[in-house]
């Protein structure tokens, strides 16, 4: 099947500039000496996490259970949890789970510590061994993690937790997607690198052993891969890249895999044009930080003059300047705003090469609701 006889609207994936993109990403951490853990919410699927490992990651980056088992099931063995999942039924999971991968966690507070250690200080009793702990800092997104200045006071706590063992930092600077301008975002990486550097100073300067310095986003990677104490980087949305991307400096609108496909329906007016794709395929989603820099919800290929002004669930308005025909019929690719939120809007991707349908993704790890009775039913 040919790509313009897919029926829309769909999500497709070039497959030749996916591999690309994770070929460039894996080549950054090689040259640079650092390990690559791909957090894999972008795309939630074995299919291309084995890519990934294929072309060199150490293990992957999982933000919920469901990514994290998911990946256990397609044999990937080395998994690190991005947050602290104290949940009773989550921590009998994680504990299941380490039986099955080599797991670490992530903490930010001595209450999560003493969480995992209820669970996982048993299991040490009985022969386990002990699970791998990351502390989170905080690089400037005042979201989760810890001052540096306060690393060696949780790494106390995390060394003292039977069952627990302390294995280094780790921080994602969200606080990026905030800027507007490529030399903001390389100075965000250096907030990024500095706090966990400094962190990783005080716990050594207390005694500990810090094997993991952890880093992680798409838009920094390009610099915090090259600065001096950093031992992994930990980005994801760089297998698809997105509007939000292009603005950031992190890609051009070739690099963008993940596309969205449309018809136009109507032309209710000369300026205006109404798509068969709305917030359900796309998402509203116009940045965690209102990113100035993104126009309406999505950059239609070939359009550049084009917006996407409105979208409903199913629809999306698109506002056309005077030069631009867009006819009833015709069809158009879309680059979402924000591609893991769009990837996790569908069970299946199709993935295209030059043109042609050559196989269909599942997106197997979206979360799913467990009831009491069958929580360990996939575990």
């Amino acid at each position: 099947m040919l790509l313009d006889q897919l029926e829309t609207p769909v999500t497709v994936v070039d497959l030749d500039v996916l591999e690309r993109n994770i070929e460039n990403m894996a080549r950054l951490a090689r040259e640079n000496g650092v390990a690559l853990r791909p957090m894999i919410k972008t795309h939630k699927s074995p299919f291309i996490a084995k890519k990934q490992m294929e072309a060199g990651a150490v293990g992957v980056l999982a933000a919920t259970l469901d990514e994290a088992e998911e990946m256990a099931r397609a044999g990937i063995s080395d998994v690190t949890i991005a947050y602290p999942l104290i949940g009773v039924g989550q921590r009998e999971r994680l504990l299941r789970l380490a039986a099955r991968v080599k797991l670490t966690l992530s903490v930010d507070s001595i209450e999560a510590v003493q969480a995992f250690s209820a669970v996982f200080g048993p299991a040490a009793a009985a022969g386990r061994p002990p699970v791998d702990v990351l502390i989170i800092v905080d690089s400037g997104g005042r979201r989760l993690g810890v001052a540096p200045e306060d690393a060696a006071l949780l790494g106390r706590a995390v060394h003292a937790a039977p069952g627990l063992r302390l294995a280094g930092v780790a921080t994602h600077p969200g606080h990026v997607y905030g800027c507007s301008s490529p030399e903001q975002v390389e100075h965000v990486a250096a907030q990024e690198t500095g706090a966990v550097v400094a962190a990783a100073r005080r716990l050594r300067a207390a005694g500990f052993t810090v094997d993991t310095v952890a880093v992680g986003s798409t838009p920094t990677a390009r610099f915090a891969a090259r600065a001096e104490g950093i031992t992994e980087i930990r980005p994801g949305n760089y297998v698809f890249y997105d509007a939000i991307q292009t603005a950031l400096g992190a890609a051009a609108a070739e690099d963008c895999s993940l596309r969205v496909l449309g018809t136009v329906l109507s032309r209710p007016t000369p300026h205006t044009a109404v798509i068969d794709v709305g917030s359900k395929m796309l998402s509203s989603d116009r940045g965690a930080h209102g990113l100035e820099l993104v126009r309406g919800y999505g950059m239609v290929v070939g359009h550049p003059g084009v917006v996407i002004e409105r979208v409903s669930e199913e629809l999306a308005v698109l506002t056309l300047p005077g030069d631009d025909a867009l006819d009833i019929g015709d069809r158009v690719q879309i680059i979402p705003n924000h591609a893991c939120t769009a990837a996790n809007l569908v069970d299946v991707l199709v993935g295209v090469r030059q043109g042609v349908v050559e196989r269909t993704i599942p997106v197997t790890a979206r979360r799913r609701i467990r009831l009491s009775e069958d929580a360990s039913a996939d575990a």
